[in-house]
């Protein structure tokens, strides 16, 4: 009996430090990650990953160092992992498709922000994302959609309607354009000022 007390001891003291362990290994690389060492950060959420296999926030924090380092592809692994844990975070679609954006898979991208959308139609971020996605593709229709959205969403958007400006421009509407810009330079956007100086008369 003495024997199996000491056992069901040591067995909760390994516990309880494996435990502080993946703990201190996670704190550990938000800290360096704060100091944009990601490098480091990205060392101390391995261990510990290593330690916890289900620790979303390590992957989640792990994936914003790997963008930040521009390692697209090894962030877009990891947001995909918490979404597998997490089929409901819509930080990680909303990043993964940033991510996507910058590897130019619009497609994929655009297939992420929509879930974000889902998840929150609200989510005003998403929407002009989406659009600026579409924009790439050459969906104009689609992207003035969702610049429009933006905008019904929050109304003093500057970069909202500079944006369907230039998307409107893109379509052949430079007449719409030019209004969308006019209104995204009376709400104080120094580009939009510019573009109008050149391409609105």
């Amino acid at each position: 009996m003495k024997t199996i007390l000491v056992f069901l001891i040591a067995l909760a003291s390994f516990v309880t430090a494996y435990c502080q362990t993946a703990v201190d290994y996670y704190n550990k690389g938000v800290a360096k990650g704060k100091l944009q060492d990601y490098r480091g950060a990205i060392a101390d959420f391995n261990k510990a990953i290593e330690l916890d296999p289900n620790d979303w926030k390590s992957y989640y924090n792990r994936a914003v160092s790997k963008e930040k380092l521009q390692d697209y592809m090894g962030a877009i692994a990891d947001f995909s992992k918490v979404i597998e844990l997490d089929p409901n975070d819509k930080k990680s679609y909303y990043n993964r498709g940033v991510a996507k954006d910058y590897l130019q898979d619009y497609t994929g991208a655009i297939a992420d922000y929509t879930k974000v959308i889902e998840l929150d139609r609200s989510d005003f971020y998403a929407l002009h994302r989406r659009a600026s996605s579409k924009r790439e593709l050459e969906d104009y229709k689609g992207a003035i959609s969702d610049y429009t959205k933006v905008i019904e969403l929050d109304p003093s958007n500057a970069n909202a309607y500079y944006s369907r400006g230039l998307t409107k421009g893109r379509s052949g509407d430079v007449d719409g354009g030019c209004l969308d810009l006019f209104k995204a330079s009376e709400l104080g956007h120094k580009q939009a000022s510019d573009l109008i100086r050149e391409n609105c008369h």
